[in-house]
């Protein structure tokens, strides 16, 4: 058993009597210190990092917010530009059928051929003249000789109008007309134009060769 009178005891007894000799107003004020204490302790420790921690999340959001704004307005352009692009391509395949590269001439023909035996008419002469180059595209004529009835010419001429590549009947001389049982024939001579583009360097020289 420790000795009432040693050091140790004395001061531990000294001590317990300083604090219970304390006033209530004195143990309270020594309370809101330590919790003032602690409440330090807590903000610097944590409340402070949590803090930064949020506002670097918060930055870290609007950033990833820019990002995602900015990914929109170029998803926005590039379909734009997408459907721009869809409609230039869809444009230049509907002028390369109006004024393809190539003169196509067996397809011309043939469709010539098609369309005046679906009119009824007889065709009597198919003979392609040379070729005519001229700034901005190359002339490819084709002579035709053919006979029928008056609305079988209309009928051809009406098809001629409906294919999707550039024709133009030029040159259209009426033969005389024959009587053919209760008929009236037509003999026609036309020249059939259609158009190509000219090519980069030939073409364009031609061109640029003619008086």
């Amino acid at each position: 058993m420790a000795d009432p009178k040693s050091p140790a005891a004395a001061k531990s007894a000294a001590n317990n009597m300083s604090f219970d000799g304390l006033p209530v107003a004195g143990k309270v004020g020594l309370g809101v210190m330590i919790c003032a204490a602690l409440g330090g302790i807590y903000y610097f420790a944590l409340h402070t990092e949590v803090t930064e921690s949020l506002a670097q999340a918060r930055s870290r959001s609007n950033e990833l917010a820019t990002q995602m704004n900015e990914a929109r307005q170029r998803q926005h352009e590039y379909l734009a530009l997408s459907e721009e692009l869809a409609s230039r391509e869809g444009l230049d395949r509907a002028n390369l059928r109006v004024l393809p590269e190539d003169p196509e001439i067996p397809a011309f023909l043939a469709d010539l051929h098609r369309l005046a035996e679906m009119s009824g008419l007889e065709m009597r002469l198919v003979q392609p003249q040379p070729e005519e180059t001229s700034e901005h595209y190359v002339e490819v004529p084709v002579e035709l000789h053919f006979a029928g009835r008056y609305h079988q010419l209309a009928r051809f001429f009406h098809h001629v109008s409906r294919l999707e590549r550039a024709i133009s009947m030029e040159n259209v001389h009426l033969g005389t007309p024959t009587v053919v049982g209760e008929d009236v024939v037509l003999s026609v001579e036309v020249m059939a134009t259609t158009y190509r583009r000219p090519s980069v360097e030939g073409d364009a020289a031609a061109a640029g060769g003619k008086p």
